[in-house]
């Protein structure tokens, strides 16, 4: 088994039956964009953090020009008039088979302890072209964890066929939830799969759709105007980034030295 090192709170917040929302770096970088987007809008708070050797044996450098190990963390927001939330984010995901598997099984070991009700991994469908309205889809491992998704006009759940094995965190995730019986969904949308592809209007998809779900109240604007920037660069980020940009680019960055 691979060994996690776990960055703990002090003090575990106190939770209402939160929801649970995935986005590491995949395709697109959707997913990551997304839950980046809702933490630094919401101003969530860091509560845990993960470390492996079975992560990439790369260092980041970070905005104080200072080199920094590739990590895991979970956020939390605790909402007065909406659902809690708990939101996973990273630099990169465990790189091979074994190390997925352990590290979803610790994060579910996890989540139990907050008693989350629900289970929503994010991720993109790579096209040979980019898409210029992204196509939006919905499964999960049971029938009833995806009705409330299907009901939403702008989310499809018919995959077979279109999406093929969803790979990483994304999945496993998904699919040992299913094996726990905790409801469980994947959010999916279309984007370019070039690897220097910023996925911003597939993150847009995805956000407008768990606002209307789950009633998240996320304010888009922010969002647009990153939007207006990128197209300017023909998807793939401006020369000077804001510091969101920075934020879900920087495992992107071809730039090797060893």
């Amino acid at each position: 088994m691979t060994s996690w090192k776990i960055t703990k709170p002090k003090k575990k917040p106190d939770l209402d039956s939160p929801l649970f929302i995935e986005g590491l770096p995949g395709i697109g970088n959707v997913g990551k964009i997304v839950v980046d987007y809702i933490i630094e809008e919401l101003e969530a708070e860091k509560i845990y953090s993960f470390f492996s050797y079975s992560l990439p044996h790369s260092v980041f450098v970070n905005e104080k020009s200072l080199v920094e190990l590739p990590k895991i963390e979970l956020y939390y927001k605790k909402n007065s008039n909406g659902k809690d939330l708990l939101l996973l984010t990273g630099d990169v995901q465990p790189t091979d088979e074994v190390s997925c598997y352990d590290f979803c099984e610790e994060l579910l070991n996890l989540l139990s302890q907050f008693e989350v009700d629900e289970i929503i991994t994010l991720g993109g469908i790579g096209l040979k072209e980019v898409p210029k309205k992204p196509k939006l889809y919905c499964t999960g491992p049971k029938k009833k964890s995806i009705q409330k998704y299907k009901k939403e006009k702008s989310i499809s759940s018919d995959v077979f066929g279109v999406v093929g094995p969803i790979i990483g965190v994304s999945g496993v995730l998904l699919g040992l939830a299913g094996e726990r019986d905790i409801d469980a969904v994947t959010l999916l949308s279309e984007t370019y799969a070039h690897p220097l592809f910023l996925g911003m209007k597939g993150a847009r998809a995805i956000l407008k759709g768990l606002n209307n779900i789950h009633d998240l109240k996320i304010d888009l604007k922010n969002l647009e105007k990153e939007i207006k920037e990128i197209e300017k660069n023909s998807g793939f980020g401006k020369k000077k980034k804001s510091k969101f940009l920075q934020k879900i680019t920087r495992q992107k960055d071809t730039s090797y030295i060893g």
